[in-house]
């Protein structure tokens, strides 16, 4: 395969700022190889996607970034190759977009007393059928002149000790992970070493983990640090997981650019052998 593999993007159907049609003439334009596209609990972009990669030569990887839970912490789980119709990830992930709904709406009415915003601001900054969420508040909050950009709303008006914050449902990581394992599914989690090497994943819940399916660690991620990173690389070698790459691109919602990390074409090749539930487009 031609250019770098990067295997987690999001497009306008979660929290991007580019159509799944914009995000693949990104990929092209970036010289990719392959992006697979990742929007959080949902697959309303994979068609679109697949139709604006046709005749570019760019593979699109059909995946999505899984809301999941351990106690007040927040875990994601990518999952790539599953069967997009699987009843049981289809209700699972319907569940965490209603709630992602509801908490958006609490969050803006507690923010609506101390500051111009109403409901419909953070409406016009979604697109239809898209996993509406915090990004879009701070979208809004910007749009409204509080804050400069979606940056800035999370480290103010966003931030947990701001006084707004609500979580959501979702399920545990070993829920999710054998939710897409009867997908036909292949689940790596995503960014798991932010919090430095003493917050990574304990090995015996990681253990669990990979008794149940999990096939690898993202482990190239900006976010991702150093200590982290270094203990992940250990975790993966004992338990014999794949070590991916990625960007997290947003478009202009993160700085983060297209194949700023990318996956090796050897670990690619295993995560597409592996996938059953549906097949990459190359266009």
């Amino acid at each position: 395969m031609l250019g770098p593999i990067d295997l987690h993007t999001h497009s306008s159907v979660s929290d991007g700022t580019e159509t799944p049609s914009q995000l693949v003439r990104a990929a092209v334009t970036a010289g990719l190889g392959a992006i697979a596209i990742t929007d959080h609990d949902s697959t309303a972009g994979w068609t679109e996607a697949f139709g604006a990669a046709s005749g570019t030569g760019l593979t699109v990887v059909p995946g999505m970034e899984l809301s999941t839970q351990v106690g007040w912490r927040s875990v994601h789980l990518l999952a790539y190759l599953f069967d997009p119709e699987n009843s049981g990830l289809v209700t699972e992930t319907a569940r965490i977009r209603e709630s992602r709904l509801r908490r958006a709406e609490h969050i803006v009415e507690r923010i609506s007393a101390d500051y111009d915003l109403t409901w419909d601001d953070v409406l016009a900054q979604s697109g239809e059928g898209s996993t509406l969420g915090r990004p879009h508040i701070a979208d809004a909050l910007v749009a409204r002149g509080h804050v400069p950009n979606r940056s800035a709303a999370f480290e103010s008006i966003l931030h947990p000790r701001a006084g707004y914050f609500e979580p959501h449902y979702a399920p545990d990581p070993l829920k999710a992970v054998e939710l897409v394992v009867a997908a036909g599914g292949v689940p790596v989690l995503a960014h798991p070493g932010t919090r430095g090497r003493d917050a990574v994943i304990p090995e015996d819940r990681l253990a669990v983990l990979v008794r149940a399916g999990l096939f690898g660690l993202e482990i190239d991620h900006r976010e991702n640090t150093t200590s982290g990173r270094t203990r992940l690389t250990e975790l993966a070698a004992k338990f014999d997981l794949a070590t991916t790459g990625s960007s997290d691109y947003h478009g202009d919602g993160k700085p983060n650019r297209l194949a700023e990390n990318s996956t090796a074409p050897e670990v690619y090749e295993r995560l597409i052998a592996r996938g059953t539930g549906s097949r990459p487009y190359t266009g």
